[in-house]
């Protein structure tokens, strides 16, 4: 089934965040913190592998400035925060909803496993990038909801459903994907994870969200270039 591999990914989360929300208190913060530390430089190392594909270095550039373009003017980053706010009010979250929903959207919902994972569930049939991006999600959201609580289970919801999509476009557009096309995807895409990455090491504070339209520009840029 084309939605397996998502599906799997976004019940991993879920499953890990709840084992955070109760099991995840009896973890000193200092070792909360170690681990999260631990977890950002895993998520650099899942980054570099995709920054050593790009074979037309223009491509990467103009789908990152331009797709952050777009994200700005929509303010996705704005619209995903209002939107925990409005989880956060219906379902009264523990700790802070908004911060663990809008993280857990932007830890696993972008960058190149994700994209890259969905792509090959709905080109290939194949689940196996999505079933090792659980494993880490699984682990990263017990970490999250010990600290931001219920929001991290919630951000399961945009998971399964952004890589549900990609997996189901691309069975369609699969004709039109060559590999110049997923390279530059993968490109754009590990840029974004690398600047989660400093996110979570508290570097910065880049709006990743709004830079997620560049992963879909490679595939018009590559028709032009």
């Amino acid at each position: 089934m084309i939605l397996t591999g998502a599906l799997v990914n976004g019940a991993a989360i879920v499953a890990g965040a709840l084992v955070g929300m109760f099991g995840g208190k009896l973890m000193p913060d200092r070792l909360k913190k170690a681990v999260m530390s631990a977890l950002a430089l895993i998520v650099i190392g899942i980054a570099v592998p995709g920054l050593m594909k790009s074979n037309h270095a223009l491509i990467p550039i103009l789908s990152l400035v331009i797709g952050t373009v777009i994200g700005e003017l929509l303010d996705i980053d704005g619209a995903v925060n209002r939107l925990g706010d409005f989880l956060q009010k219906k379902v009264g979250g523990q700790g802070s909803f908004t911060q663990g929903f809008v993280t857990g959207t932007l830890v696993f919902a972008v960058g190149a496993m994700a994209v890259m994972g969905a792509l090959d569930s709905g080109i290939k049939g194949d689940h196996s990038v999505l079933i090792a991006k659980s494993v880490i999600d699984g682990i990263s959201a017990v970490v999250f909801a010990s600290t931001m609580g219920l929001g991290v289970a919630f951000s399961g919801i945009p998971v399964f459903v952004l890589e549900g999509l990609i997996a189901v476009l691309a069975s369609v557009v699969a004709p039109y994907l060559g590999a110049a096309v997923i390279a530059e995807i993968s490109f754009t895409g590990s840029l974004m994870i690398l600047a989660i990455s400093f996110n979570m090491l508290g570097i910065t504070k880049i709006k990743v969200l709004n830079m997620t339209p560049g992963l879909l520009l490679p595939i018009l840029l590559c028709l032009f270039m």
